[in-house]
């Protein structure tokens, strides 16, 4: 049950969150060139995910009361796993996850302003759902309806957005006392970067940031459709409006280019003005190599930083296309760096990355996503609650003791949970305990062991018996050494 082709497997595990060895070998058929094509083209697949939930032969999710990730974040939690683990579309999720890192925004800050219904309807409304009528989608069914549409498109998007409003206070962004938390982050967090210093800026100065924010002022919510005031109000429900008398209709001079042709200032249009710099932002010769380098740290390698080619390269489809993030990111994969051998698992898996990988290679029959939640808080990320603006301090940062012992307690949970399955499924490698081991690393790819743990894993399925691959054995072998691999160090690189 060899897996076959080590570049698949490797795009399974970036491009989305893993596969089986059927998958693999599947994907090995067409070639490489046409398996990214069918990652990156995705809509030729069916986006029949939802439809799945609570069927058999799928992971589960547990109800309290009916099923309802519009309004209770814990139900849109399940939700998104489910998705991830069966979506035919894994590329999707996985930029929907990238976005929701790079425009970090919290569930909480927005429930205490708003109360839980309506954090959740901002967060993770969709249309799969029953929603007040008229309801804009939640912030994460943006970013999956956007996930390689165009970088402008999503900047508008998420300036205009309710959960953003709330989380970067646009909402209090008003005439004669502009806010500037967002016209802050659209600058250093979403497009071009961090500004070196007031006396020495190479991106935005502070004075940049005070017309900025001047720029949205006005750019706020409403009360949607039949929704009222009462938070308890299931049908509660607000959207983006542009109030013309809470604009700033003065003059905003920037240190940057505006307009094509070097100017600098923004005169008084109305809402227009958002639109133009954001546009500008779009178009700022940093822009392109920020994001370059952030779809390195996520598709490539976070051991090394990304070459100044790839940079070039990958920012220069970036402005050639418009923005076009489909082109980009099939540039990335497309690229020498990402199907460098030299690349394969040296990125550390995110919490909810090594859940769902684990999920999908060690089986889900009477598993429910559900037990994945408080894990995964445990592992130090939970779905719509990344901790600051920043979003999460990926890399080595995942990894303190606490953040290790819980990805060790899912592994037993999840190993213990599937211990029939699993022993059932490894029949066929009954032979011997090589023969056992083998197949389990073949099943659960993680990163090549070296002699010495290799022969740790052997050391236990040996220990204590004369092997005869008997039912028993089976069951009390093939769940404990899957359980040492998924804990193991060399399955928290992806």
């Amino acid at each position: 049950m060899a897996r076959r082709d080590d570049r698949i497997e490797h795009l399974l595990r970036r491009a989305g969150f893993g596969g089986s060895p059927d998958e693999v070998a599947e994907l090995a058929t067409i070639g490489y060139q046409a398996a990214v094509d069918l990652l990156v083209f995705y809509e030729q697949a069916p986006d029949d995910v939802d439809a799945r939930i609570g069927v058999p032969g799928h992971v589960g999710v547990t109800t309290r009361g009916q099923f309802a990730p519009d309004t209770s974040i814990t139900d849109a939690r399940q939700r998104w796993l489910f998705r991830m683990v069966h979506s035919r579309r894994p590329l999707q999720e996985k930029m929907a996850l990238f976005w929701h890192h790079h425009f970090a925004t919290a569930y909480q800050k927005i429930a205490d302003t708003y109360g839980g219904m309506v954090a959740t309807r901002m967060m993770a409304a969709s249309p799969e759902y029953n929603g007040p009528k008229n309801s804009p989608v939640g912030q994460i069914d943006l970013f999956r309806q956007n996930a390689l549409g165009n970088f402008y498109d999503m900047l508008v998007m998420m300036a205009r957005d309710p959960a953003m409003l709330v989380w970067l206070d646009g909402r209090l962004n008003v005439r004669g006392t502009p806010q500037e938390n967002f016209a802050r982050e659209v600058m250093e967090l979403f497009t071009m970067g961090i500004r070196a210093s007031d006396s020495s800026p190479n991106n935005y100065t502070e004075d940049d940031v005070k017309a900025a924010a001047r720029v949205f002022t006005g750019w706020n919510l409403t009360v949607g459709a039949r929704g009222t005031n009462n938070v308890n109000d299931a049908t509660l429900a607000y959207s983006y409006t542009y109030r013309s008398t809470q604009h700033d209709t003065g003059n905003k001079t920037f240190s940057f280019e505006i307009y094509p042709g070097g100017g600098r200032t923004i005169t008084a249009n109305g809402e227009q003005e958002g639109l133009d710099f954001l546009l500008a932002c779009c178009r700022h010769p940093q822009t392109g190599p920020r994001l370059a380098r952030k779809l390195y740290g996520y598709f490539v390698s976070e051991l090394q930083p990304a070459p100044q080619s790839f940079v070039d390269r990958v920012s220069g489809t970036y402005y050639a296309t418009n923005f076009d993030m489909r082109r980009v990111v099939l540039s990335v994969l497309l690229s020498p760096e990402f199907s460098d051998p030299s690349a394969y698992y040296a990125r550390y898996a995110w919490p909810v990355e090594l859940v769902v990988k684990a999920i999908k290679e060690t089986g889900w029959s009477g598993f429910s996503v559900d037990s994945a939640l408080a894990p995964l808080l445990s592992m130090g990320q939970s779905l719509f609650e990344p901790p600051d603006v920043n979003g999460w301090e990926t890399g080595a940062g995942w990894f303190s003791t606490g953040a290790m012992l819980a990805r060790m307690n899912f592994a037993a949970t999840l190993t213990q949970n599937q211990r029939f399955n699993l022993r059932d499924a490894a029949r066929p490698a009954k032979a011997s305990p090589q023969s056992v081991l083998e197949y389990t690393l073949d099943r659960l790819s993680p990163m090549p062991f070296d002699t010495p743990p290799y022969n740790e894993l052997l050391g236990y399925l040996r220990a204590g018996t004369n092997w005869t691959g008997s039912d028993t054995e089976l069951l009390a072998k093939v769940p404990g050494v899957t359980h040492l691999v998924l804990a193991s160090p060399e399955y928290q690189f992806v």
